[in-house]
Order: C-alpha cells, then structure tokens, then sequence
C-alpha cells in the first residue's frame, strides 16, 4: 500500500464507524464535569469531520508547545497517546492519507512521545510504527513531511525492540539516503536525521547493518569538517560522530574504522579543532571512537604474575596462589575482543567518577543477626592463655622495680639474626669506572658488573663532625658533574671496609673495600672480588675530594632518623629479591617542607572534564598513527635479572631494586618519554598501584613524560590535584633532603592495554589505566626518586622504634615484643605504652592494671604509607613529655601493631601480603600458617575478650585513594538497617550510639577530619575486615576504620592543600588527643556534663535526612567509597565551637588554654 499523501480533503473514518453520536457525546463530557483535555480528546475522538479533528490538531499543537512538559504529562495521562496513534491508523487507510491530518499528527505525536515511556510499545501493539515507515518511504522529497516523521521515529527507536524491527524493515538503509554532504539547505532535517540513525544504531543488529556505510560517514564528516569553516553546524557534525561511535561499539564496527583510516581522519580533524573551545564536544566524541578502536595491545611483559615469586609451605587448594600457579603459561594475559566485552562507556566518560549510589545498597548487609555481636567465643580459653605474656602489665606488681632506673622492667626486642648479604650504600644506577674492569666472565651480560659487595657485618658508616677524619673515596665518573657539588660543608661519610687483618681503617689499603656510592656520585667497580691498588687509592685521595659523598646534618629536624641505624636495621630486613640496596631518601630521611603544596587546579585540555585527558590521549594516538617515531627501547627490565639493560647515555636510567620498590620494566618511546610497569603483588597477578623508583642520567630542562601503564583503578585523586612525590639528591645535599609534591600534566585514564579476565576477577573487557606525569629536572646528573606517597618501610619503622625506646623517660611504660614472624622471615613488633604507676601502693597498682585498652594497628595494606606516618605521630605523641601525653598514658593502656604486613611494605606491594591474599579480608579465619600477623593480633584481641578486658578503641589507620579528607568507617546495626528496606522493631535496633563520639571530637579538633565523610554503615564485602569482625566477634563498640586521603583536603584548614607527613602526624597526635578527651567525656563523674556531646541520636537523625544529598561510603573495594568530587562537607564540618567567653559552657568539651598550649607544644 503506497501512503502519497494529496491535499484533497475528505472524511476520515465512515459514519458507520461511529457508534456514538454527537449529541450522546456531548451529554456525557458534560454531565462528567470533565477538565478542557478531556474535552479535547473527546471531541478528537469522536469528531467524524476532517476539518474538525485537523482544528483539534492544530489547538492541541499549540497547547503542548507552550504549555510545557507538565501539560503533556496531562495529556499523557489521559490516554491521548492512544487516541492520536489510533488516528494514524485511520487516516492511513485513506487513499491517499491526507498529507495535512499525518503532518499534524506526527508533530503532536514528536512531542508527546519523549514524555510517554510506553510510547514505543503502545506504537508497535497499535500498528502505527509501520505506518510512519511506510510513509517515511513514498515521501523523502517531501521535506515538509519527513521532518514530523524523522522526530517520531527517532523516539520509536529508543525501544530497542523497535530499533530491531525498524532495522528489519530497511530504515537503516533509509537513514542513509537522506543524509548527504555538506549543504546549506535543510539542515533541521540533517540533524534530525542523525540523530534517529544514531539512536536505531544503539542495537548492535543495526549497527552490523551499518558496518558497510562507516567509509561513506567518515567522508561526510570531513566534508562538512572541511566546509563548516564558521562552525554554525556542531551539532550535525556531532550528530555523525555519535553514529561511529555506535557504529563502533561491535568488532566489526572498530575493524571497519581502523579499515577506513578511522583514526588518521579523527585524528587530524580533532587536532585542528583544538584551538577553538567551542569545538569540545566534537574532540570529546573523537577522542571516545579513537580511544574505543585503539587495537587492544598485552602488557609488554613475558606474564603478568609478579616478577618474584615466594614459595608457600601450605598452598590451599582452592586458594588464589594455587589458582595462580595452575595457569599454564600464556594463558594469564588474553586479549579478548569479543563484541561483549566492551564496558558501556558513558558520552562523558569519566571512567565511573560518579555512580549510582542507590545501587550501593545491594552489598549493604541486610541479615540483622550477622550485624549482632557474637555471644560465644569461637575459641576455648585453654588455647588463648598462651598469649598471657603479651599482656605482662595486668599482672605486673612492680614490687622488684626501681623506680629511678628508666630501663628497668623493659623487655627489649630479640636482636634478628644478621644477614651476610652484601649491601650497597646508597644507591643508583651503575655508571662505567674511569679504568677498564676487568673482562667478565664467560656466560655473563657484557655490561659493567656491579661493585664488589662489602659485607653488611664489615661495613661502617661514620660521620666526621670536623671535616678532619679519615676519608676513604671512590673514583669519579669522568665528566661526571655532581662531584663538584658535594664540597659544600656538609657532613661527611665515609664506607670503611674492615680489612682481612681487621683494624678500623689501619689494615693494608690493598685489602680495603673501596666506597660504594651512587651512580651520578661515585662510579661502581666490576668483577667479583677486584682490588684496587694501593697508589690508585692514594692518587684518588690526593686528586678527589669532590668524591665525597655530603649526608645533610638533619640531627636536630628528624630526631628519630639516623643513617647509621638505618643500614644497621636494613641488614637484618630480610626480603624476597634479597635487595642489596639502600635508596638515599631513606638514608638520608625526609624534612617537610615549610611551604605548603596547594591542590593542582585541572588544566584544560589535559584534565578537563569529558572526557578528560585529550591532550594525553591524541599523543598515545600518534604512536598508531606514526609508529616510525616510536623507539620502543627496552632500558630497564627486571624480568632479565640476569642481564640487566644499561645504556650509553642517550637514555634515563632505572633502579627499583630496593626496600619498597616498585618498577618492573621501563620502555623508552620517544626521545623523553618512556612506558613503565609495575609489578604485581608478590604470589599475585594484579595490584598495580604502588610505586617507587630511582631515575638518573636526566638532561637539565628536558620535557620528560612518564607513563605508568597498568594502573587497575577506575578512578585516582591524580584526576583531582594529587601530584607525584619526588626525592632530589642533589637537592638533600645542598641542605633540603626532603619528598616534594611534583610534575605537570597530571591525568589518569584508560588505556588500550586489555586486562585479562583471570586477573580481573573473571570480568571481560576490563582495560588498564595510565597515570601519566610530565617532568623537567633542575640538576645535572642528579639521581631523583618517584613515588605513589611518601615511602616508609620497614626498615625505617624499627629504626624509629629504636630511637624512641632510646627517648623513654622513667614516667614511661614501654615494652616491645616480638608477636610473631613473617611469611618472609620478618618479626612483627607489638608495642605496649603506657605510665608507670607513682609507687607499688595497691592503689597505684589496681589503678594501672584497670586502666581501658586501646587497641591499634597500622599498614595492612603495603602501599598506604600515608598510615605509618599516621601511625609516627600517634607514637611520638604517646612517647612525648607534654602532660598531655602523660595524661593520655595514665589514662590508657595501648596495644599497637604498627605494621600488620612487614612483607608487603618490605617487597613492594601494594596490598597483599606474601601469601598473595589481601590481609585486612582475613579476619574472619585467618590462618597461622598464611596470615600469621593476623592470626595472633585477632588472638590477643579474642584473649582480651575472653579476660573480660576487651579494648575501649579499636582503629586501623588506612590511607584512601579516591576521596579527600580524613574520615572514619565504623559500624552501626540502626544505620545499616536506616539504608535497607528491613523491617526491625525498635527493640532490635537499640544501641548506644557512643560509636559516634571519637569521630564527633575528631571533627572538632582536627582541620583534616571530615565527620560528613564518616561511614557506620556495615557492607557485606567488608565483612572480613578488621573493623567488622573486631566490632561483631570481640564486642568493641567503637571499633573504627581510620582513612587518610593520599591527595589533601578539601574543607577545614587544610582547604586546597596536598596532605604531607606534618599534616599525617599531627593527624596521629590529634587521634590521641581526642582519646583523653574521650576519657573524659565518658567518665561517670563527668558524662552527666559532657552529656550534650554524647548525646549524638539528633546529629544522628539530621544526618540520615541529609542522606539523599550526601553519597554514601559504601560498596567499594578496598575500604573505599565510590569516587564523588562534588561531596558535600558542610553537615559536619562546619560546626564549629562558640568561643565566645561570655556565653560559653564552664563544662564544655573544648581544650582548657593550657591543655591548648600543651597541645600545641606537644606537635611541635
């Protein structure tokens, strides 16, 4: 049947067809007392006149088009839909339809549509979708037509059902007949016509049938690109970008672009629109397609397990590290490119920076009894009494103790045995010696060996206060110019090797082990065992003083830092890839900046919002693009241990073979741009987050670019201001050994590096992430370090727990155990702080025995150093003189374990620990045998329980990622079942909400808490964690998560300034204020006047109304929140206290001035 539609009028349906007549009609819209709508409708209805119903039209045209969508929603609601299209099928069975009723019906028709969510089906069911095909068909010149039928198809399509059906009956192919080249005329039409074709090809079946006419769109696109020079078409423009786009989305689709030329043409038309903003949404678009046909590449490595591997005396079978190790090889790392592995990517594509939040719910734990403690104990006390020697202060009488002896009753830590590998200090990068080495030997790389090791028990640092020691010197690189630089008053040192005679330095030189120094400091000498003759040393020490190695005097800045303990706690560190390394940040130590780093500010067009990172993603383009400029040079790789990759000098080079380490391999791209990849956890194929390298051999004002190219993450603060941190050596010589925050060019984004589904928890179609910097370096051969966050290993923490063991007064209880050993061979150290008690009375005994316990621990997770500095100021406070400290200590006995995975944080990790399992999911089983740390730290806590003595506080400190601020996580049965559909009673939901006071006085005292941040809700993915199983299976009501932003903050004091360590332990120092203040809230005496702050059920409630405005916290991996930029801060954080005197409470929870003052003294 053809639908030519005439001019020439006549009736529209037969009176026979009619069973109700005008009159009767009338009657009853009347006697109904119906509104004007209803009147229309009715008339429209059942008006038999055909100038009748096009008046009706024309009024209800105008009526939707000014009255907005709240009188279509009237008109929808009164069934005008199906009136309107059951008129479509009338006027289609005249012959011809007359052109005028089927103009108007359709323009009525586009607009109610887009209101009417069955609009779709009730068209399909009516049998009106195939009349405006067919219509569409018998009049494509008819433009006046077309443009009413287009709008009303476009909104048809948005049921994939009908797309289907649409794409069957050829419209498609229709599609394309009325799109053309650039034109001046009917552009209205030229737009709408996109726009339908690219909501029909949102069904992969159309676009398979459009695979063929992706040559044909990218040819208009250019036309119009070309012609468009005023830019008055975008949105057409646009318009045929978004069908590629869809286009694109199946194989076929990508195969086709990249067979057209796809990306050099989006590539250079992009390009040249880069300069007029106007033009984004074209480069967004663009960069979308370009990006999503990328060809998905492997990661440039042999397998993505870690480089290292650590071979586990009990391996469950059904655990990750079996899974891992049963893979055959190549099979751990496939790209698929299946049609349905794409992830829906959204037309901004900020890579999940906001989610649906209301779909957090689903994880939200919903069975009342598991959000109910526990009332059995899981394991007989008879086993748990061994772990009585850890808690030597409840039985403790003091009765043999001499008060006047600080040292006494303190049991010092088991010395670890010495490791006898060899050491080198500090380090870089080997450099070629002055003099030939001697020939390697056969079967080894030809490249310069490293120097000849000293042996850790043999080797010496000592400082010379007076310039006048006996300086030993390493020969200097030739042409080298950091020597000249080290002669600037500071302290030196000096590597004195003990000779076979022994002697301190007065053996025979020929038996002396030269000084092992940096790469740009000092040259390393080859060959195993190689001397260097006596007058070479003798000439050296004549000619080259510039080979001392400067260590800034930081005695009086960093009081818990010293080098010479460093190495001496380095040598008894033990590690898998048996690092024989120190790096010089951790050498020398760390000073905070006096200065403040403020938050970036997003560059345009390189963190500009959608999409982000344009600029970035146009020269990862260029590599397919020109894949002649590309070198792709491997310059350091830690998968061909055995033959390490040095270079001549025209490439940086790379070292990550240290404690805490992290750099798997380093491709050079470009001149001064190079790929890097991280290794995995160790037993592990994923984690890739954490990182810390050395880089040497820079050209001064060069514009480096580092690309760290497996990143897993779908989203990082480094989108959000968060900045890299770097170490200069040359800058710690010259008097500033410090970490600063860094680099330009900031973006994090995905990448075309497929993911394998092994790796991602069985997910298809996942894709690695770049974190990408630009870099320019200020010094000649300086030896610079990058890092994820302000390193802080192992090494360090038993050098600070040495030195403030040195730092304990009389008044001071302090006592270090070993809890237990790790899967590596390293001791966990348990701390026990509190005062001593002023005599042996009764009364002083029975009050120190009785005093609450608070529990903490740290850095379960390796790459969140941000919780060891944490954990740095909470113990330097607790160990400090102020009377706050002492109150605090005779108000609390603390339990800490300030690190709960030394292996992890020893080799490098980012979360897991040796056993290749995320820790803090361990708490609810752990095994002695894969979780050791775990396992005895969950047993003291079982013991305390068990005793009846179970701590006031439990935290965790843990650092985050995605979100900015310090906040808390801790649990609560009423606000988990306030985000659920359960029905409880209020019986079933009673609690004390005291959960909510420490985070409440946090919010209070410290500018970097955030109490809007805060979270009690409990999930079930975090159900194994330490704060959920601490909280439900010991009984510790304020049982918390403590979270440290790795970027900064974002309200408070602190409002736009990148977090450092000053700010992380004040932040620990702050905690522990905030518990004598929670002493004293909670004391009987005075909690009647404290009441008004534990009385917290109205912040409670005004919290829970504010839900709607403010994202929750919840399900998300790795104790995270789901990343929200725009969070609102002002519930919580904005209340702050009234100060003024005259009206202020003599009872409130406010500092008095001298504990203020004492206060201050203390962090300073």
């Amino acid at each position: 049947m053809e639908y030519r539609c005439t001019e020439r009028p006549s009736r529209l349906v037969e009176p026979a067809e009619r069973s109700t007549s005008p009159e009767k009609t009338r009657k009853e819209i009347v006697s109904k007392g119906s509104s004007g709508m209803e009147v229309i409708l009715a008339t429209l209805e059942n008006t038999q006149d055909l100038q009748s119903i096009l008046n009706i039209l024309y009024i209800l045209n105008e009526l939707l088009t000014v009255g907005g969508g709240r009188r279509i929603g009237v008109f929808v609601s009164k069934g005008g839909t199906g009136i309107l299209l059951q008129l479509v099928i009338s006027a289609s069975k005249e012959s011809p339809p007359s052109e005028e009723v089927m103009l108007q019906l359709h323009s009525v028709l586009a607009k109610v549509g887009p209101k009417d969510r069955k609009f779709g089906v009730k068209a399909r069911l009516n049998g009106a979708l195939n009349v405006t095909v067919n219509l569409l068909k018998q009049n494509l010149q008819n433009y006046k037509l077309l443009l009413p039928c287009l709008l009303v198809l476009q909104v048809y399509s948005s049921n994939t059902v009908n797309a289907v059906s649409l794409g069957k009956n050829g419209v498609v192919e229709l599609m394309f007949k009325i799109i053309g080249p650039y034109s001046k005329k009917n552009t209205s039409l030229l737009k709408v016509s996109l726009d339908t074709l690219g909501a029909l090809l949102k069904s992969k079946t159309n676009a398979q049938r459009a695979v063929v006419h992706v040559p044909v769109l990218l040819y208009i696109y250019q036309d119009w690109h070309r012609n468009d020079t005023r830019h008055r078409h975008i949105l057409i423009r646009k318009g045929i970008l978004s069908c590629l786009k869809n286009i694109t989305n199946i194989k076929l689709g990508r195969k086709a672009f990249i067979d057209a030329d796809g990306m050099r043409i989006l590539y250079n038309t992009s390009t040249e629109c880069l300069s007029v903003r106007t033009l984004d949404p074209l480069i967004n678009t663009s960069s979308l397609i370009m990006r999503k046909c990328f060809p998905k590449n492997r990661l440039p490595l042999p397998t993505i397990k870690s480089v290292f591997h650590h071979q586990l005396l009990h391996v469950p079978a059904g655990g990750p590290v079996a899974q891992l190790y049963n893979q055959p090889l190549g099979m751990d790392d496939v790209v698929d490119e299946s049609d349905n592995n794409e992830e829906a990517e959204a037309e901004n594509d900020m890579e999940n920076e906001v989610e649906d939040h209301h779909a957090g719910n689903d994880d939200i734990e919903t069975d009342i009894n598991k959000l109910r403690p526990k009332e059995t104990h899981s394991r007989p006390f008879e086993e748990l009494k061994i772990y009585e020697r850890f808690f030597m202060e409840l039985s403790e009488d003091f009765q043999v103790f001499k008060f006047d002896n600080p040292k006494k009753g303190v049991t010092a830590t088991p010395e670890a045995p010495k490791s006898h590998r060899p050491i080198i200090v500090p380090t870089a990068q080997a450099l070629p010696p002055k003099n030939p080495t001697a020939a390697p030997l056969q079967g080894e790389c030809p490249h310069p060996a490293p120097v000849s090791a000293l042996d850790l028990d043999t080797i010496n640092i000592t400082k010379d206060q007076d310039g006048c020691g006996d300086h030993t010197h390493s020969r200097p690189h030739p042409g080298a110019g950091l020597e000249q630089e080290l002669v600037q008053g500071l302290e030196r040192v000096a590597l004195d090797g003990a000779g076979p005679q022994g002697g301190e330095g007065g053996g025979n030189k020929h038996n002396r082990q030269p000084p092992i120094l940096a790469g740009g400091v000092a040259a390393r000498l080859g060959g195993e065992g190689e001397e260097m003759l006596a007058e070479d040393w003798a000439e050296e020490e004549e000619s080259s003083e510039e080979g001392v190695l400067h260590v800034p005097d930081t005695a009086l800045l960093l009081p818990l830092h010293d080098p010479d303990l460093y190495v001496e706690m380095v040598k008894s560190t033990s590690s898998v890839p048996q690092f024989s390394e120190v790096a010089y940040p951790d050498y020398f130590g760390h000073v905070a900046p006096t200065s403040r780093e403020h938050i970036l500010e997003r560059v345009y067009g390189v963190q500009s919002p959608l999409p982000p990172f344009r600029t970035k993603i146009f020269q990862d383009i260029e590599r397919l693009i020109h894949p002649n400029d590309i070198l792709d040079k491997v310059v350091y790789d830690l998968d061909i241990q055995s033959c390490p990759v040095v270079d001549g000098g025209e490439s940086l080079k790379f070292n990550s073979q240290f404690e805490s380490g992290n750099l798997r391999k380093a491709v050079q791209v470009r001149k001064f741009e190079y790929d890097l990849v991280l290794n995995s956890d160790i037993n592990s194929n994923h984690y890739h987050q954490w990182f810390y390298f050395e880089v040497s051999g820079m050209r001064v004002g060069a514009p480096y670019r580092f690309n760290i190219i497996n990143c897993e993450k779908s989203n990082s603060q480094f989108n959000y201001g968060m900045q890299v941190l770097m170490y200069s050596v040359q800058e710690a010589i010259s008097g500033r050994p410090r970490w600063v925050r860094t680099g330009t060019d900031i973006c994090y984004y995905k990448n075309h590096f497929s993911r394998s589904s092994i790796a991602a928890g069985g997910q298809k179609g996942k894709s690695y992430y770049t974190m990408t910097f630009s870099m320019t370096f200020n010094h000649k051969d300086d030896v610079c370090y990058f890092a994820y966050h302000y390193p802080y290993t192992y090494s360090t923490l038993k050098m600070h727990l040495q030195k403030l063991e040195a730092l304990r007064t009389p008044q001071t209880y302090l006592r270090e155990d070993v809890l237990c050993e790790t899967l590596g061979g390293n001791s966990c150290p348990l701390l026990t702080i509190t005062a001593m008690p002023e005599s042996t009375s009764n009364d002083q005994i029975c009050q120190f025995r009785n005093r609450p316990l608070v529990f903490l621990s740290s850095r379960v997770h390796p790459g969140e150093t941000n919780a060891s500095w944490v954990m740095k100021g909470t113990l330097e406070f607790l160990m400090g003189s102020s009377p706050l400290a002492h109150s605090l200590r005779e108000a609390y006995i603390f339990k800490i374990v300030p690190m709960l995975n030394p292996d992890g944080v020893v080799n490098g990790n980012h979360r897991c620990s040796l056993s290749g399992e995320d820790l803090n999911r361990q708490w609810q089983n752990p095994s002695p045998e894969l979780h050791p740390t775990i396992y005895h730290t969950k047993s003291l806590l079982q013991y305390l329980a068990a005793i009846q003595r179970a701590p006031l506080v439990f935290c965790d400190y843990h650092g985050h990622s995605r979100k900015k601020n310090v906040f808390m996580y801790g649990c609560s049965l009423k606000e988990t079942v306030w985000e659920t559909n359960i029905s409880a009673t209020s019986c079933e939901l009673h609690e004390d909400l005291g959960y909510r006071t420490l985070p409440k006085i946090l919010s209070q005292m410290a500018p970097a808490f955030s109490m809007a941040s805060c979270s009690f809700v409990v999930e079930r993915s975090k159900e194994a964690t330490a704060r959920v199983v601490v909280w439900r299976e010991i009984g510790v009501q304020r049982s918390y998560t403590m979270e440290s932003t790795l970027c900064g903050c974002d309200q408070g004091k602190y409002k736009g300034l990148q977090i450092g360590t000053r700010e992380l332990e004040e932040m620990g120092a702050q905690f522990c204020v905030a518990l004598l203040r929670l002493k004293r809230l909670t004391s009987p005496l005075k909690l009647r006047n404290h009441a008004h702050l534990l009385d917290v059920e109205s912040d409670l409630t005004e919290t829970r109304c504010k839900g709607s405005s403010t994202p929750s916290t919840y399900l998300l991996e790795d104790e995270e929140a789901s990343f929200m930029e725009e969070v609102d801060y002002s519930a919580e954080s904005g209340d702050e206290p009234d100060n003024d005197p005259n009206t202020a409470d003599p009872h409130d929870n406010h500092l008095s001035d001298s504990e203020s003052n004492n206060y201050r003294d203390s962090l300073t």
